[in-house]
């Protein structure tokens, strides 16, 4: 009876160690993807940071001013505020009002030669 219940917990003990090493080697290799993954996140984070400090200074309006002088453009002038869209519904929106106003205007210049 000794013997019986002495190797139930000596084999009950090697499945309990089998099983953490087996867990633990799982989460040191997981750990690592972590890092790794981690790692290339921040260099991707970092190369988009530059790109956009690159766009920020390319068109900076000092920047654009000085190519196109390099360029040689003399009649240069600013987009008005307005002709800035904000959204691609405002954008359909005028569209769509500005070809209206030119059916309008045919519809009209026919019924005149009529």
């Amino acid at each position: 009876m000794f013997r019986l219940k002495y190797i139930i917990s000596t084999t009950l003990v090697l499945i309990l160690l089998i099983i953490t090493s087996i867990i633990k080697n799982q989460t040191r290799i997981l750990e690592k993807e972590l890092i790794k993954l981690n790692k290339e996140i921040n260099l991707k984070e970092q190369d988009i940071n530059e790109s956009q400090l690159d766009f920020y200074f390319l068109t900076s309006p000092a920047e654009l001013e000085k190519k196109i002088k390099i360029i040689g453009l003399n009649n240069y002038s600013p987009i008005e505020n307005s002709k800035i869209f904000l959204s691609l519904t405002n954008f359909t929106n005028i569209k769509r009002k500005i070809s209206l106003l030119e059916n309008k205007i045919k519809n009209e210049k026919k019924a005149e030669k009529n």
